[in-house]
């Protein structure tokens, strides 16, 4: 791992730093998730799209599993399609998945549908441009809210109150059950966000 750090970068200094200070608990490991995540990888080794086949949820306690740190679904998105519901439906799943990793047992801290407005030439990865709107976001960029923005503004409505800032898992640093009796356990508030993202658990107001 020395070599490793040390060939790509990394300072003797630094890598003293990191090694000799125990920085996890101010960690939180942010997944991503869209329908391009998952890929087949054939024999040859080569790979190709396969679409959701386990899903956020699954994948997340894996990496839960090896790292054991809070988690964040930290960006999703879908095309406004041509039913004008493809957005939404893909909300409401992953915020079951959000849901279904927390009940579950894994401590999750927020979820963000990225962006907030539409994006310009994403679907180049901005490689050129070329002007081209992408109706991804929670609003349009005159700033009217999308179908998908009026969806997120609703699971405010009927989970702000079920997933509170001071519930355990829903807090920055993380206290786990077996740790809240410990003096050392008291955690900050965590600021709102005007981004779109949600770090008390419940999407952040779009109003």
């Amino acid at each position: 791992m020395y070599e490793y750090l040390m060939d790509n970068g990394m300072t003797r200094d630094e890598y003293h730093f990191f090694l000799n200070n125990n920085l996890k608990h101010h960690c939180i490991m942010g997944n991503d998730y869209y329908q391009t995540n998952e890929h087949h990888v054939s024999a040859d080794g080569s790979t190709r799209a396969s679409g959701e086949i386990f899903g956020y949820a699954v994948i997340t306690h894996q990496y839960y599993n090896r790292y054991r740190l809070p988690v964040m679904h930290t960006e999703t998105n879908l095309m406004e399609g041509p039913n004008g519901d493809e957005a939404v439906r893909w909300l409401r799943k992953e915020w079951a998945n959000v849901l279904r990793v927390r009940n579950n047992g894994v401590p999750i801290v927020g979820f963000t549908w990225y962006s907030l407005t539409d994006q310009v030439d994403w679907d180049v990865a901005l490689r050129e441009e070329r002007g081209t709107v992408n109706p991804l976001g929670l609003f349009d960029l005159d700033r009217n809210i999308r179908p998908v923005g009026a969806a997120y503004r609703d699971l405010i409505r009927d989970w702000g109150e079920v997933l509170p800032t001071q519930s355990m898992c829903l807090r920055v640093p993380i206290v786990m059950p077996e740790d809240e009796r410990c003096a050392a356990a008291n955690p900050a508030p965590v600021p709102d966000s005007t981004t779109g993202t949600a770090a008390t658990g419940a999407p952040t107001n779009t109003e």
